[in-house]
């Protein structure tokens, strides 16, 4: 599969085939210096640091110009009318350089929770999850066929299109001969739809048709401490071991410009993006 960018409302994503002019996918540190009279300096910071994207093209198809300027002018597209992802909800960006679609914190096992619930939930069977050494967490399976589920901070999962090659990697601390590694596909509106599981490490499925969110699941198929940091969630890519998350963040569009193209009717674009926890008018 082409590295393409996607984006839209859930379940309404369009890919775009032509590659941007510029690209800035800088997260925002958000750092602050005081300098003291002896001249030392101290810096303060939020403990989390927000994605920005910064995106233009230049004589854009008008297809694609069109779906952009209904997302930055909050304008339902078709298929949206009556939709629970309506015009006001934030966006969906599928970042071809994303290596990790999983939160960064999540993919190092790092909890802001002691029970682990901002990243993680258990699907069937009973495991403990609790702080260990190094800031991570890890997880005491009490049933050999506890299946854990991996959490997205917004939606009831990952966004997908149907179509989509999604790849998984449980964490590299389990056994490939007895994990299980698992993809859920769910619908528009959060329902399941249907699964792909195999036993091993990692998992390459296809999203079905109405797939718009998959949950990555695993299973360690054994009892006793588990680590969960290393996991890896990527579309049309191997998924690469203890990759840093990149995450999959929600987001809304804050500047956008549209000058029509010297050759009509293409279009010069240019979008900003931040992340977002929800985008409400």
């Amino acid at each position: 599969m082409t590295r393409n960018l996607w984006i839209g409302k859930p379940g309404l994503l369009r890919e775009m085939d032509q590659a941007a002019k510029s690209w800035d996918r800088s997260a925002e540190l958000n750092v602050t210096e005081f300098k003291s009279l002896e001249g030392t300096v101290t810096t303060v910071a939020p403990a989390r640091t927000i994605r920005r994207l910064k995106l233009s093209w230049d004589a854009l198809e008008p297809g694609d110009a069109q779906h952009l300027s209904r997302l930055a002018r909050r304008v339902n597209g078709p298929g949206m009318q009556g939709s629970p992802q309506n015009a006001y909800g934030p966006l969906v960006v599928l970042d071809p350089a994303s290596v990790n679609l999983l939160d960064p914190y999540q993919a190092a096992a790092q909890s802001s929770v002691a029970s682990g619930g901002d990243h993680w939930f258990t699907v069937q069977g009973t495991i403990l999850i609790s702080p260990f050494i190094g800031d991570t967490v890890i997880g005491d399976c009490q049933n050999a066929n506890t299946r854990i589920g991996w959490r997205h901070g917004v939606w009831s999962g990952w966004p997908v299109a149907p179509g989509m090659k999604v790849s998984w990697l449980v964490p590299p601390d389990w056994s490939p001969a007895t994990a299980t590694a698992q993809l859920d596909w769910k619908d528009a509106d959060g329902g399941y739809l249907s699964t792909t599981a195999v036993t091993g490490a990692s998992i390459t499925g296809t999203a079905p048709a109405g797939a718009a969110f998959v949950t990555p699941v695993g299973g360690p198929g054994a009892t006793g401490m588990t680590g969960l940091a290393g996991a890896c969630l990527t579309i049309g890519e191997a998924p690469v071991a203890f990759a840093l998350g990149d995450g999959c963040p929600a987001m809304t569009v804050t500047a956008y410009s549209d000058v029509p193209s010297t050759v009509l009717p293409y279009r010069n674009i240019s979008i900003d993006l931040v992340e977002v926890r929800s985008a409400e008018l």
